[in-house]
Formats: C-alpha cells, sequence, structure tokens
C-alpha cells in the first residue's frame, strides 16, 4: 500500500515540476480582442444576442424609469443592508429561537 501511495506522489510530484519548469513561450501570442460584429442581427433571436444590441445609453436617457431604477437601487441597498444586518445578528437569532421554541412547547402541550 504504502509503496503504491509512493509512487503517486512521487509522479504528481514530477507533473508538477514539468509544469513549473514548463516553458511557455512555445505558445502563440495571444489574439486580439474580438471585434463587435460588422452588421447587427435584423432580429436578434438569443438572449446574448439581445442583451448585446439593447439600446441602453438610449433608454437610459430617455425613459425616466430606467434612471430613477439606479438612483433608489444606490439609496435603497445600505438601507436594505442595516435591515439585514439587524435581523441576522446573533442576539435576534438566540431571540426568535426562544420564540420557536415557546411555541413548539404549547403545541405540543396543546395536545396532551
Amino acid at each position: 500500500m504504502a509503496s503504491s501511495v509512493d509512487k503517486v506522489l512521487k509522479m504528481v510530484n514530477q507533473k508538477l515540476n514539468e509544469f513549473i519548469h514548463y516553458d511557455f513561450q512555445k505558445f502563440p501570442p495571444i489574439p486580439p480582442k474580438s471585434l463587435p460584429p460588422s452588421r447587427p442581427m435584423k432580429f436578434p433571436y438569443t438572449f446574448s444576442a439581445k442583451l448585446a444590441q439593447f439600446p441602453y445609453r438610449y433608454y437610459y436617457k430617455n425613459q425616466w424609469i430606467y434612471r430613477y431604477y439606479v438612483y433608489a437601487t444606490i439609496c435603497c441597498v445600505p438601507i436594505f443592508m442595516y435591515i439585514s444586518s439587524l435581523a441576522n445578528s446573533k442576539e435576534n437569532k438566540a431571540k426568535w429561537k426562544a420564540i420557536r421554541q415557546k411555541e413548539k412547547e404549547e403545541y405540543r402541550n396543546k395536545f396532551l
């Protein structure tokens, strides 16, 4: 058993050394970033194509709901984080554990 484990460890060590000392200059240079499509699809039928061709800037500029959605999110996130920290505090969890335990005991005693 020990000899097979030693063989495996030796093989893993050898492969790691080969990887560490590998000449990465053999790889071809990284190709340039992909260019945007030269012409958009007439109808983007995939979800990713719809996301890529959606006119975000136009809607943000001309529709009030998109701007206010961003503003409201920025304003509400700190409030939600504060409420979440209060709700998930150790003291609150202990308090609700005691309340649930009391309810469970009342339910158990109800049918005795």
